[in-house]
């Protein structure tokens, strides 16, 4: 049947789990797996798990429940050990990262933030700023059937795009990163330029928030700016 984790923490914590179910259907008893120094908070896995609302639910409130009380290192969604004693066994090994990990992100919360910016205002800075594109505009309106002016052109927008995009991704991270214990890059979306983590103590919280969304004021309504947190420490475990 497989042991499924939620959570890893500290031999001392809480571990207020009372009223909480697992995923499952029907849903699964939660209980701890425990060593001297580590404690794992896991369940009976299912035969078939999916990543449905219900399920995705109980996950997340485990995790919740636990970063409420002290610090918790929070597992991705469908991860499945042997058995409990597999699961000891690997408290054990890697005790050392773990308590370092759950020093790191003790009292803190991840925030993630997304940002992407209006693609026709975009394009209107190119033109009014670069000669190049001009010209290479007005050739290809001059004479449709230049296929190398196209390609030259199609080319060097792309570059504009890559080059001004990097440049206000890294300055949106320098100017909120002082506000942030970490940050963690996450791959670019098609319509987000921007898409990075923050690790953010929660007694800062606010102060983080304000600051995103002056930002956002700073840079008019042609950038949206999209925050999501506090969340559980995913991208910093």
């Amino acid at each position: 049947m497989g042991t499924y984790l939620y959570a890893i923490t500290a031999a001392g914590h809480p571990l207020r789990l009372s009223g909480l179910n697992g995923v499952g259907d029907p849903a699964a008893e939660l209980r701890t797996v425990t060593t001297k120094d580590l404690c794992a908070v896991v369940s009976d896995a299912p035969q078939e798990l999916r990543a449905k609302r219900r399920d995705v639910a109980a996950h997340q409130g485990v995790q919740e429940r636990l970063l409420a009380d002290g610090a918790a290192l929070p597992m991705r969604f469908g991860l499945v050990g042997t058995d409990d004693a597999q699961v000891a066994a690997v408290l054990e090994q890697d005790r050392d990262s773990y308590l370092q990990r759950l020093s790191e992100v003790d009292g803190r919360w991840e925030y993630h933030l997304k940002v992407e910016r209006d693609e026709d205002d975009l394009l209107r800075e190119i033109m009014r700023e670069s000669a190049e594109v001009r010209r290479l505009n007005d050739r290809t309106r001059q004479n449709p059937g230049a296929y190398d002016d196209k390609v030259a052109l199609g080319e060097l927008i792309s570059q504009e795009v890559q080059a001004r995009q990097e440049r206000a991704r890294a300055d949106i991270v320098a100017r909120l990163a002082p506000a942030a214990v970490r940050t963690a890059d996450v791959e670019p979306t098609k319509r987000h330029f921007l898409n990075v983590s923050f690790l953010v103590e929660r007694e800062k919280a606010a102060a983080f928030s304000e600051a995103v969304h002056a930002e956002a004021g700073q840079r008019g309504d042609t950038y949206t700016f999209s925050l999501h947190g506090p969340l559980p420490p995913y991208s910093f475990v």
